[in-house]
């Protein structure tokens, strides 16, 4: 393929799986659930905190965190007590564990109360032209309160070597619009120009496929040559196409 039948075909897919029915079999219809701006964010960013390995399990796992919260999450978040927190001691889905939750919940508390919450602390420390070192300031902000070592794992850092999948996708899900019903377009003062798609072993292996990646491994070095190259396609929406890359890898083994 040329770059212009290239872009026809991969605009094509974007457009056939960014529909509400993509939500059916994915996490991101967890935030779904919920109405008031905080409780989307914060079920958003804990759904995507777990969002590796099976997405049935993913999607139960997140039902019963959300149900841990009371299914009021940003309530939750800003009154916990000291006896809501131990109730969480027996979550897990993969390493993430009942510890790592604890301290999460902390720190959302700090970032609302102090920080004036997930929103700001991404739109203060954005750059010109990527929200990559903007995720390196949100874990330095994130990690200010005592914790556990083992902890930080679980936020990722992309100044050291990460593709950060799943803050990036986080972001696309409250940044980008949500005119097709699938992401939110929560936060206006980022520009959709300025994410990265969230990089995983399927769209990995369709982008290089593709020749959109050469890189062999699903770093920050493979997510910079996947950003330029979706960026010549669309400079103004580049991540649209996670839509077209996931689809063709998980839902037509491209």
């Amino acid at each position: 393929m040329n770059s212009s039948e290239l872009k026809s075909f991969l605009d094509e897919k974007a457009e056939q799986y960014e529909h509400p029915k993509f939500l059916e079999s994915d996490p991101l219809q967890i935030p779904h659930r919920f109405t008031k701006k905080e409780d989307i964010e914060i079920s958003a960013f804990l759904t995507a905190t777990i969002a590796w390995g099976n997405r049935k399990s993913i999607i139960n796992n997140a039902l019963k965190l959300m149900q841990l919260l009371d299914n009021s999450p940003h309530d939750f978040v800003l009154n916990h007590t000291e006896s809501d927190l131990d109730n969480l001691s027996n979550f897990v889905h993969r390493t993430f564990n009942g510890d790592d939750l604890k301290y999460f919940v902390k720190a959302l508390q700090h970032i609302y109360c102090n920080h004036g919450g997930l929103e700001s602390v991404f739109t203060r420390h954005q750059e010109a032209q990527s929200v990559q070192g903007t995720i390196s300031k949100y874990k330095e902000c994130f990690f200010e309160l005592e914790h556990l070592q083992r902890t930080q794992k679980h936020v990722s850092d992309p100044l050291k070597g990460s593709a950060a999948k799943r803050i990036n996708m986080f972001l696309r899900w409250m940044v980008r619009p949500s005119d097709k019903g699938v992401d939110f377009g929560l936060w206006k003062a980022i520009s959709p120009s300025k994410l990265s798609c969230p990089l995983d072993v399927h769209s990995g292996n369709v982008a290089r496929k593709l020749k959109l990646l050469k890189r062999g491994q699903n770093d920050a070095k493979a997510l910079v040559e996947l950003d330029n190259n979706l960026r010549k396609l669309d400079p103004n929406d580049p991540v649209k196409y996670d839509f077209a890359l996931f689809g063709l890898g998980v839902f037509e083994k491209f």
